[in-house]
Formats: structure tokens, C-alpha cells, sequence
């Protein structure tokens, strides 16, 4: 947790490039600090204090996601409000309306956007609640946070009979029953019994509401069979607007708006405004940044990954490491990508090969067992895995799956570090908060990811306050890529070993190997204590892991009771100490542990007795 909180810290001097010197000296493992500071007064020191704001930790307003264009020709206006967990849509969709504003054709369009984080704050949701009095159209995605997305629902449901279009992509079922297009409606969401609802019924190996919207969008021909005629249109016209949000681009976008307010908005009706059909990419797959496509076989990817004019002699090598990265898919389609590239480009430099896998849906764990692990040799293609989408493998930021995720990932059987971009906060807002990261992120993306056993949770980006871009944080990335390759060389040169494995060694090593025991009792009375506790400590790993096989409790029966001469050495040495050990033959066979002849409990039990009287007489 340590790599997660920015710690208050004072400049002792008013320098301008202080900052940057304390980068430059690693002080801390980031790289984006302010290069020049002003307006500092005669103060002989600068503080930085936590910012605290909307959603407790934030200080970023809707403010930085409003368009509202001059609208000299009096043209009609179309207000779109929207709400999404991340910010990887505002600069995408931002390009959008301002291709189509430039054009001064059809409308003039005004666009509003709200991180759901946001809305915790009351004046933030006061203002929501207001944008979406004279909204044409809402749309929302990723709205999985149960108390914000009954906020959500609340605002909405009172303009959404009013509203020309209501679109609300994956996000928990009570804001997806907001969904309105012309007469299409998910008001039945969970309780209809046509075949397009129990298309969005959760199975049990399924990821929950995203891998179904995904699921809708492949099966469309089968859907529509099933719909009214009057219905088919609106329909399709849904279907069409998902597949343009995951597309992500801003021509996908640009498109999805033309589509929507020419089809639904009153007052465009009759313009027909032309529109294109969706640029499909790949559910799942391989990217890298320097790729001709998207992959969807990881031999295709690895031949073109081997043909590369531009790798360094590292990569070119055999035995270059290699790490698998998992991606979000919308981060690379909206262009929101740069944070990923960084990663990539300073694996490469370090001489590691890289497999980067993503997935449209909230289930890696697919993606993960088809790219990641040869289908033949059952063995992983990779030595060490880092997750950049910071949440569970399985499920997100909506319902976790973590048992799917733990199956998936001992399939994989590598080091599994989750690293995290920040989400909910900007860069600035994050290093000068004395809190560190915002707690539902803490959740989501330090916490639940430990539940499928992902470990070094390191945050590895910071966001843009103004474009809600993603950038990386160098230092951070430096530390991220050199602790993955080394995890991944130490899974390469290290042989682990099963805790059954370990027990034997335990056992010939220590407690049945002559010279450890001889060594042991040449120190007298200790010794003989260090032999009954290793016996004990045998006992506690037959009771916690079931691990210890029959022979070891056997053979120290047959080295320890009985042998004579050994028997009356521990006895006199050290009594006390070898009633515990006679006691504990006695507890791993009455436990169920040891299996032995009934004459090798009657002698242990004359034992005991004997040296209970000896103890006795002693004391006396």
C-alpha cells in the first residue's frame, strides 16, 4: 500500500525548479510533477495539501466536459448528457462534437459529460439533475457503483419519458431499464420472457451484463426474428448505437450521434441525416501499438511479432523474458492508449517480449487461458502477467467472480502483478493528497484484485484534468517493467516446489537425518526439545495441509522409540521434553494422521507412563 499514497512533504526553498529536482532525484517514483512554480510570496517554504472535492477526493467538475457552441445560424440544438466510470470516452467523443459542430449542419450540438464518482457531491448532482431538464438524449456506461447508480436512476427516471433517447450500456440492471428508443424499452429487463431478454440473464460461467450486451451484438440476426416489425427498427437501431460506443473512435461516435438525433429528435426528423455503419473491432484479441491489426490468433501475432525489423538484440534472443500485459479494450479504441504504449515501449527496451491481450467485455479470464497458455502443451506462452486495467480479472468494476478468476490465473501459473491507472482522480489531485488514492479505487483496484492473487499494486498512471486522458508516470513504469521481468526470471531459474515436496525435504533433512538429530543431541538437553518440536511441527502440517505422508511418522518411530539405546539417551537427556514427543506419536495416530501396528501405540503408551513416573520421581 506504500506505492499508493503520496505522503505530504515541505520544499525547503522557493526555487522554481525545485519540484523537478526532487524528481530527478527519485524521491519519488513518478515523473509527473510541475516544472515551474509561481506566485510563491516571501514564504520561505511551500506546502502541498491534500485537495479534497467532489467524490471526497476530487476536485474535477462537468465544467472541463461542456461544449456549448456559438449557434449563429439559429440551427436546432441537440444536448447530450452523459454519465461514465472513466475518463477514457470525454476526449473521444469531445473530437466528435466538434467535427460535427465545425460542419454547421443539421444541429448545433452541446455535450455534457459526468464522471459517476462525480455525482457523490451535491452540488455536482444538483447540476446533473439540471443539464438533464433540457437533455434530447442520456447515455451512461459502466454505471456499476449500487449507491451512485441509484442516484443515476433517480435523475433520470423524471426525464425520461421527456427525453428523445435514453442509452445506457453495460451497467447494473436498474439503470439499464432505463433504455429508451422510440419503442424499444428495457423496462422488462429480468422479468420478460421473450428470447432478446434472456439474452441479458446471467449464466453461471458468464461475466454479467457485459459479455451479454457482447453476446446481443453478435446474435443480432437472431434477436430480430423474434421482434414485432414495429419493434425491429428501434431495435436494431440499439444495437447499432452499442456497437458505435465500443467501436469508441471518433468516427464511431461522430456516427452514433448523427444516427440517433436524426432518427429520435423532433426537430431533425426530416433532415435524414446520412450516417456511416459502424467500424467493428475485434471482442477480444493481441495488440501492440506498432501491429498493422488487432490479432485474434496468438501464433498469427507471435510469426509477425518474430519478423520485426525494428527489436533491439535482446528481443531477438531466445531467451528474452516474456510478459503477457492485459488491456482495456476501450482505452485502445478511443485512443486513450498512451499510458499502455509507455508500458509496452519500456519492456521492449529492457529486453522482454510482450504479449498484450484485451477484452470489449468485463471477463479476462478467457482471454487470458486463449492467448496467454500454448492449447497444446497446456503450458503459458509467458513468465510473469501484468494486468493495467488496475480491476479483478473476472468482472470489473460490476460483479467479481474471483473463483473463475483463480482458476484462470493457476491455469497461467506466473506472477500476476495488477498495476493501476488512476481513475477517479487527476494526477495533480492525487500527489498533493495526503489521503493518497481515492478509497473506492482502493476497492476496486487494490483490494478485490488480492482476492484472485494479484499482488504489487503500484498506480503506473496519472489523467489528464482537461482531456481525461490517460498518461504514464515514467518513474513508476520503470519500477513496474523491471519488477515484472525479474518476477518473471526468477518463475524461469526458480523450481517451486509442492508443500508435499517440502515436507519430505523437512523430513530427510531434519528430523530423519542422522547428523541433524546426532548434532542436536550432542547439545544435550536443548537438543532433545528440538527434536520433539520438529515431530510437532510435523503434526501441524499434517492438520493444516494433510501433506505429510505415512513413512515420515514411521521412520521416526523406527529412529526415535524404537531403538533401544536412542529411546534411553532422549529419556535421560531430557524427560520432559520426551513425553511431549511420545505424546505426539500418540496425538498424529489417535488424529488420523499416522496409520501404524496396534504394538507400536501399546509400547507408546507404556512409554508415556514410564516416563510420567520417572518425571515424578524426579521432582520429588
Amino acid at each position: 500500500m506504500a506505492s499508493l499514497v503520496s505522503s505530504p512533504f515541505t520544499l525547503p526553498n522557493t526555487k522554481a525548479d525545485q519540484l523537478s529536482s526532487l524528481s530527478r532525484k527519485q524521491y519519488f517514483l513518478h515523473s509527473f510533477l510541475p516544472k515551474n512554480i509561481t506566485n510563491l510570496g516571501s514564504k520561505s517554504s511551500l506546502k502541498v495539501k491534500c485537495a479534497m472535492g467532489n467524490g471526497l477526493f476530487t476536485q474535477t467538475t462537468q465544467e472541463v466536459r461542456r461544449i456549448v457552441p456559438e449557434n449563429k445560424q439559429g440551427l436546432p440544438t441537440v444536448k447530450i448528457v452523459y454519465v461514465v466510470l472513466e475518463a477514457q470516452y470525454q476526449s473521444s467523443l469531445t473530437a466528435a462534437v466538434q467535427s460535427l459542430n465545425a460542419g454547421n449542419r443539421y444541429a448545433s450540438f452541446q455535450v455534457v459529460g459526468y464522471l459517476v464518482e462525480e455525482l457523490r457531491d451535491a452540488d455536482t448532482y444538483k447540476m446533473f439533475c439540471q443539464d438533464l431538464e433540457d437533455a434530447n438524449i442520456f447515455i451512461g456506461s459502466l454505471i456499476f457503483v449500487e449507491e451512485l447508480a441509484i442516484k443515476v436512476k433517480e435523475a433520470v427516471e423524471k426525464q425520461r419519458d421527456r427525453m428523445d433517447a435514453v442509452l445506457v450500456f453495460p451497467s447494473m440492471p436498474e439503470v439499464m431499464r432505463l433504455n429508451k428508443l422510440g419503442s424499444f424499452s428495457m423496462s422488462q429487463l429480468g422479468q420478460s420472457k421473450s428470447p432478446f431478454f434472456q439474452l441479458f440473464k446471467r449464466k453461471k460461467q458468464s461475466a454479467g451484463f457485459a459479455d451479454s450486451m457482447l453476446k446481443l451484438v453478435r446474435t443480432l440476426p437472431k434477436v430480430l426474428k423474434y421482434l414485432p416489425s414495429d419493434k425491429a427498427q428501434d431495435a436494431r437501431l440499439y444495437i447499432l448505437s452499442l456497437q458505435f460506443w465500443l467501436g469508441g473512435s471518433p468516427d464511431n461516435l461522430q456516427n452514433f450521434v448523427k444516427m440517433i438525433s436524426g432518427s429520435y429528435v423532433p426537430a431533425l426528423k426530416g433532415e435524414k441525416i446520412p450516417y456511416s455503419d459502424p467500424v467493428l473491432f475485434l471482442d477480444t484479441g493481441i495488440w501492440h501499438p506498432l501491429a498493422p491489426c488487432m490479432y485474434d490468433d496468438v501464433k498469427e501475432y507471435l510469426n509477425w511479432y518474430g519478423t520485426r525489423k525494428d527489436a533491439n538484440e535482446k528481443l531477438k534472443s531466445p531467451n528474452a523474458p516474456v510478459v503477457g500485459l492485459i488491456l482495456q479494450r476501450s482505452h485502445i479504441v478511443t485512443g486513450d492508449e498512451s499510458h499502455y504504449v509507455a508500458v509496452i515501449m519500456e519492456l521492449e527496451a529492457r529486453g522482454a517480449k510482450v504479449i498484450p491481450i484485451f477484452a470489449g467485455g468485463l471477463d479476462f479470464s478467457g482471454p487470458v487461458e486463449r492467448f496467454l497458455i500454448d492449447p497444446v502443451t497446456k503450458k503459458p506462452f509467458i513468465h510473469s502477467a501484468i494486468s493495467l486495467t488496475g480491476f479483478a480479472l473476472v468482472g470489473g468494476p460490476a460483479r467479481q467472480d474471483h473463483p473463475r478468476a483463480v482458476e484462470a490465473l493457476m491455469k497461467l501459473d506466473v506472477p500476476y502483478i495488477v498495476a493501476l491507472p488512476l481513475v477517479f482522480q487527476t494526477t495533480e489531485e492525487w500527489l498533493n493528497s495526503t489521503l493518497g488514492l481515492h478509497p473506492i479505487q482502493v476497492a476496486l483496484q487494490v483490494a478485490l484484485p488480492e482476492l484472485d492473487g494479484g499482488m504489487e499494486p503500484i498506480v503506473f498512471a496519472g489523467r489528464d484534468p482537461r482531456t481525461g486522458k490517460s498518461h504514464a508516470l515514467h518513474k513508476r513504469v520503470e519500477q513496474l517493467c523491471t519488477r515484472a521481468i525479474r518476477w518473471g526470471e526468477l518463475k524461469r531459474k526458480t523450481k517451486v516446489r509442492t508443500l508435499s515436496e517440502t515436507v519430505r525435504l523437512d523430513a530427510r533433512t531434519k528430523l530423519l537425518n542422522p547428523k541433524w538429530y546426532e548434532g542436536m543431541l550432542s547439545s544435550g538437553y536443548e537438543g532433545v526439545r528440538e527434536i520433539e518440536k520438529r515431530l510437532t511441527n510435523t503434526v501441524g502440517w499434517s492438520a493444516t495441509s494433510g501433506q505429510v505422508d505415512n513413512w515420515v511418522y514411521e521412520e521416526a518411530n523406527t529412529t526415535f522409540i524404537q531403538d533401544k539405546e536412542m529411546l534411553e539417551r532422549l529419556m535421560k537427556t531430557n524427560p520432559n521434553s520426551f513425553r511431549k514427543l511420545v505424546q505426539t506419536f500418540l496425538e498424529a495416530n489417535g488424529r488420523g494422521y499416522w496409520d501404524t501396528a496396534e504394538e507400536n501405540i501399546e509400547k507408546l503408551k507404556e512409554l508415556y507412563q514410564e516416563v510420567e513416573d520417572k518425571i515424578e520421581g524426579i521432582d520429588r
